[in-house]
């Protein structure tokens, strides 16, 4: 832990020109070092703390926030997140009794600040938000920890074994309940040192997740006819443009949400390359062109709705892909690419029952698309409607309420 400690104090600087560079470049928000460095009060009334990273990973737990807020009428939650923009989303939502800030960075006196200003009940982590000095000093400070969801990939085990062994291990010990995304995530988190008592039901987050019910917010064609790329990442909206071009006799509308915002007008000036013309959500221009552009945050509920088959972005970039569960939910055709990692065992299970579609690359999804008429798109969706999917609170729910009632 010193060393960890000594290379966190030496990164620190690093962390502070980072955010003096996104001030300059006029992509800082208010009170980010001051958030980070944990030097504005908090609130003594002893909130539950639920950390995730960004906005997917806080995304698929609201869920449990409304479930856990309408048990205890008098709890209030901390949210806490790594970016401004998962803050300013869950600051969207309006739920009340709930807070959202920027994570503290994970040094020994950000940690200790955040905690003596906030004096957090318990701390709930998602996935793989596993931070060593904030789970030592909620340890050390008498704090429960729960991991949700949890997440190990082969990976990721396999670096912590390079790098830092003893580190992941002491911290596991110190996690006071964990439930795993998945089989594998689980023997790995006890093979790389968790208490195997400790382990908790698995539980993937996103399969409580379920998106509302809204209506599109324009006019648009069939919804047979319109294609959504959910969530792409760099490198993945060209083959998306690309297969649209293929099967333009099947769509009329495609949306394109990039996981990351910033990134649409470049999304646009790509479909111009290709004689597309392109709308952008950000600008309030009308959808009247056959690439609309959903660059903003909190509305995937929408595309879902508005659209008869989904792409799920992250699976043909190198990122393990994103949730099949709320476009499945929304009735969605599934088209996904081989990087699926983060949610191997869905995935899996949707392949082996033909209720998603797999491609290898960028000329598979183009004839994929171009091939997929509305019987196949009803067929998909009527297998994935078999599939179970459900998230249970209730072992949270009484894991969280035994370890916080501890003297």
């Amino acid at each position: 832990m010193t060393f960890y400690r000594l290379i966190l104090m030496l990164l620190l600087p690093f962390l502070l020109m980072g955010a003096g560079w996104r001030r300059l470049r006029g992509r800082a928000v208010g009170g980010e070092i001051a958030e980070r460095l944990a030097l504005r009060s908090g609130s003594r009334d002893r909130p539950l703390w639920l950390h995730g990273a960004s906005n997917g990973e806080i995304t698929s737990a609201r869920w449990l926030v409304e479930e856990i807020l309408a048990r205890d009428p008098s709890l209030r939650i901390l949210i806490s997140c790594n970016n401004p923009t998962a803050r300013q989303m869950v600051r969207g939502w309006g739920i009340p009794r709930t807070e959202a800030v920027l994570a503290p960075w994970d040094t020994l006196g950000a940690t200790r600040r955040f905690l003596a200003r906030w004096q957090p009940r318990a701390l709930l982590v998602l996935e793989n938000e596993l931070w060593p000095e904030r789970i030592a000093s909620c340890a050390a400070n008498g704090i429960p920890v729960l991991a949700i969801g949890a997440r190990l990939s082969e990976g990721s085990a396999r670096n912590w074994r390079r790098v830092a062994p003893a580190l992941l291990r002491r911290t596991l010990a110190r996690i006071d309940w964990l439930s795993a995304q998945d089989e594998e995530s689980e023997r790995r988190f006890v093979a790389a040192g968790l208490p195997r008592e400790r382990l908790g039901p698995r539980l993937v987050l996103k399969a409580g997740v379920r998106p509302a019910a809204v209506e599109p917010p324009f006019p648009a064609p069939p919804r047979a006819r319109c294609l959504l790329a959910a969530s792409t990442h760099e490198g993945e909206d060209e083959p998306v443009l690309d297969a649209f071009l293929a099967a333009r006799h099947l769509f009329d509308l495609l949306v394109i949400a990039p996981r990351h915002p910033r990134r649409g007008p470049e999304i646009a000036g790509l479909a111009s390359a290709r004689g597309l013309r392109a709308s952008l959500r950000s600008r309030g221009e009308p959808p009247d062109a056959p690439v609309y552009v959903a660059d903003s945050l909190g509305e995937m509920a929408l595309w879902y709705r508005l659209c008869g088959t989904t792409f799920i972005g992250g699976t043909l970039a190198p990122r393990g892909g994103h949730t099949p569960f709320e476009p499945m939910e929304a009735g969605s055709a599934l088209i996904h690419g081989p990087s699926v990692h983060n949610f191997a065992e869905i995935f899996a299970t949707l392949d082996r029952m033909g209720a998603a579609l797999s491609v290898a690359g960028p000329l598979e999804l183009a004839s994929t698309l171009a091939d997929l008429g509305p019987q196949q798109q009803e067929a998909l969706t009527a297998a994935a409607r078999r599939l179970p999917r459900s998230a249970d609170p209730e072992p949270i729910l009484s894991a969280l309420a035994r370890l916080t009632s501890r003297p």
